[in-house]
C-alpha cells in the first residue's frame, strides 16, 4: 500500500528532528529514501494519533513535539535492550505487544524493524478501531490487530507461547503484567517491561509471580527517555519453562487477585 502524502508538515519536521537520533541504531546502512519513508509512516502516525485524540481518550500528550519525545523516542529506546538481549537470530521475529493502547511501542517498532512480524493486543474496540486506522494509514504490512483481553488470547492455542518476545508499556503493576505476557512467550523468548525510574520494588514483589509462570530476570537496563523523569527501565525477563496451563487465570482475577 502507497502513503498518501497527507501528514501535516509540523508533524512531518518533528520526524526528522526526533527520529535520526534514535531510529534504525546498529543500521545506519539503509538507504536514505528508506529513510525517508520511514519518518513519513512516523509522521502519519502522529497525524492519526492526534487526530483521533479528539474524539477519544488515547493520550494526555496533545503536542506534536511532545509525541515525538515522550511516545515515539520512548519506544524506540526498548531496541537496544531488546536486541541485546534476545539469544536468537533477530531476523524474522514475532513480537506481541500487550495492552497496545494508541500503538506504543508496537507501532513504532514495527517502522523500524518491518522484518519482523507484530501483534497489537488490545482489549477496548475503540481503541482497536484507532490502530486498524494506523495500520491501514501507515502502509504496514506486519502487523495484525487483536481486540480481546490477554487472559483469553494467553489461553488461546494460535496464541499460547507463540511469540518470540512480548512487550508492554504502561499498562499494569509487573506482577499483574507477568501473568498477561509470559504465557505469550515461547521458552527461550522474552518479556520486557518498559516502567519508570525506579521500579526496584514492583520488580521484588513481581519475584514469586515470575517464577510460577516460568521465567526468570535477565537483566533491568536503565534507558534514556526524553519523559519527565529523564529515565525509563527495561526489565528483561527470559521464559525458562512452560507456563503451567491454569496461567493467566480467568479475565480480571490477575489484576484483582495477584501472583
Amino acid at each position: 500500500m502507497s502513503l498518501c502524502c497527507s501528514s501535516s508538515s509540523s508533524a512531518a519536521a518533528a520526524a526528522r528532528r526526533f527520529l535520526l537520533p534514535h531510529l534504525f541504531l546498529g543500521r545506519r546502512s539503509r538507504r536514505h529514501d528508506q529513510v525517508r519513508y520511514t519518518q513519513r509512516q512516523v509522521s502519519l502516525y502522529v497525524d492519526a494519533l492526534l487526530d483521533w485524540n479528539q474524539r477519544m481518550n488515547l493520550t494526555a500528550v496533545t503536542d506534536e513535539d511532545e509525541v515525538m519525545t515522550r511516545h515515539v523516542a520512548d519506544s524506540l529506546a526498548v531496541l537496544p535492550p531488546l536486541e541485546r538481549a534476545y539469544r536468537g537470530d533477530l531476523g524474522g521475529m514475532r513480537l506481541v505487544d500487550v495492552g497496545s493502547g494508541a500503538g506504543l511501542p508496537g507501532l513504532i517498532l514495527a517502522v523500524a524493524r518491518p522484518s519482523w512480524k507484530f501483534l497489537l493486543l488490545e482489549s477496548m474496540q475503540k481503541r482497536c478501531l484507532f490502530l486498524e486506522h494506523a495500520v491501514e494509514v501507515m502502509g504496514l504490512s506486519n502487523v495484525d490487530v487483536v481486540c480481546d483481553r490477554a487472559e483469553n488470547v494467553g489461553q488461546s492455542p494460535d496464541f499460547r507461547e507463540a511469540f518470540d518476545i512480548a512487550v508492554a508499556r504502561a499498562v499494569a503493576e509487573l506482577k499483574v503484567l507477568a501473568e498477561y505476557c509470559l504465557p505469550l512467550v515461547r521458552i527461550d523468548g522474552l518479556f520486557i517491561a518498559a516502567k519508570g525510574h525506579n521500579p526496584h520494588e514492583e520488580i521484588k514483589n513481581a519475584k514469586s509471580a515470575v517464577h510460577k509462570l516460568g521465567a526468570s530476570m535477565l537483566e533491568i537496563c536503565d534507558v534514556e527517555s526524553m519523559g519527565p523523569h529523564g529515565q525509563r527501565t527495561a526489565v528483561v525477563y527470559i521464559k525458562e519453562r512452560v507456563t503451567p496451563k491454569k496461567y493467566p487465570r480467568h479475565p480480571g482475577t490477575p489484576s484483582k487477585m495477584p501472583l
